[in-house]
């Protein structure tokens, strides 16, 4: 029987057609050797017998499967077996960020020892890991000289466990110390109190993880919007916009730019009232995508418009709260005809225009009741349906009697 029919009957013909490649490439260099024996050459003809060329192929065939790209790598059963031991939620920790438990070398016990030494409980550290487990590949002394540098702005250990508790990537995020230590020196040089860099660790961590670079282009880039718009203290307007909104120094130089640009435009504000309207109310305004602001305000307008309001009415309306600009075009109009459904007029909305922070669900459910104890909404102060749960209750109660 020829060669190769015998291979396809002891391998099978996948694994046969595999090997016809090698099989001939050695055929071809056994001739190579021979036609050089033959021509006076000084080598000599080698024997190679089907053995030794069925090892070498066999172990390579291994090799090709071991190595294969498609192939999943296997998880590190220690560091799951740990992870167990320590409480870890591992269906969590693996939808989070499953990567980490392809590691072979992760430091888990070290994490563990390290925040118990600063307050933090078993469970607060499973529940770190849990929720954020690229955690554990930290190193003890990257470790210890992040907290060093998170203590130069929080008072106390605990503090900062608080946080990790309630926001881990905020400190295990990046493992680029020298970056933080560099944004937090830069920060303080421009006048941010601890204070404000404490709200900025705790509502804005990603600040620090910024390229120096990009933090100091947002500084330059609100400094000069405060000289340009005639306040001589650019210091106290970036601590005032930074305090105000702690995402500012994570958004674009451009999307800062063009939402200064619209609500300067869009409402005829002369330089001192844009100043205190993204000082104040509108600072969060300028993190919106600029295209998302203007689609929102057009819907806005166009809803007033419809119910019979002026122009200088919407505008006065959105300048007295900022925060509708935020509300998608559906979410607006449907609050928008919730009240005007209950006999609530337009105008005592553009009044109290806070009654739109409550959902849909709780507006209907507070004018029922209301409605049912015989409160007239038409005529009466209706501020009530945008209080807290608590103070609602107290008043429900006694206007029930």
């Amino acid at each position: 029987m020829p060669f190769f029919m015998l291979m396809e009957t002891a391998l099978g013909p996948s694994i046969a057609r595999g090997l016809r490649y090698f099989t001939f490439m050695a055929s071809r260099n056994l001739w190579y050797v021979r036609s050089n024996f033959v021509f006076g050459s000084r080598c000599s003809m080698i024997p190679c017998s089907a053995e030794i060329l069925f090892k070498s192929i066999s172990f390579r065939l291994f090799s090709v499967k071991c190595n294969d790209a498609d192939s999943e790598p296997l998880e590190n059963e220690d560091l799951l077996n740990n992870l167990l031991t320590m409480g870890v939620d591992i269906n969590m920790a693996k939808k989070r960020q499953p990567g980490v438990f392809n590691r072979v070398v992760t430091n888990e016990q070290d994490l563990k020892t390290f925040l118990l030494s600063k307050g933090a409980s078993k469970e607060v550290i499973a529940s770190i890991i849990s929720r954020y487990p690229r955690a554990i590949t930290r190193t003890s002394e990257s470790l210890s000289k992040r907290w060093d540098l998170w203590r130069k702005i929080m008072t106390s250990d605990l503090e900062i466990v608080n946080i990790l508790e309630r926001s881990p990537e905020s400190f295990f995020r990046s493992n680029n110390n020298l970056n933080l230590e560099n944004n937090i020196k830069f920060l303080y040089s421009v006048g941010l109190t601890r204070k404000c860099l404490c709200r900025l660790l705790t509502n804005a961590p990603r600040t620090f993880s910024n390229s120096l670079d990009l933090n100091k282009q947002m500084v330059k880039l609100l400094q000069d919007i405060c000289l340009s718009l005639g306040h001589h203290d650019p210091a106290d307007f970036v601590r005032k916009i930074i305090f105000k909104n702690p995402f500012i120094l994570i958004q674009s130089t451009k999307r800062v730019k063009a939402n200064i640009e619209f609500l300067q435009s869009t409402f005829n504000l002369n330089n001192k009232e844009l100043l205190a309207l993204i000082c104040g109310p509108g600072a969060e305004i300028l993190d919106l995508s600029n295209d998302y602001a203007k689609r929102n305000y057009t819907n806005i307008k166009e809803k007033l418009f419809s119910l019979g309001c002026t122009e200088e009415e919407v505008q006065k309306f959105v300048i007295s709260y900022p925060d509708v600009i935020f509300l998608a075009e559906k979410k607006f109009n449907d609050k928008i005809d919730c009240l005007i459904e209950e006999k609530i007029s337009i105008s005592q909305i553009i009044e109290h225009p806070r009654v739109l922070d409550s959902s849909i669900g709780t507006l209907k459910s507070r004018i029922k009741d209301l409605v049912n104890a015989g409160y007239n909404l038409s005529t009466s102060n209706i501020t009530l349906l945008s209080w807290s749960q608590k103070r609602y209750k107290a008043k429900l109660k006694k206007i029930n009697g």
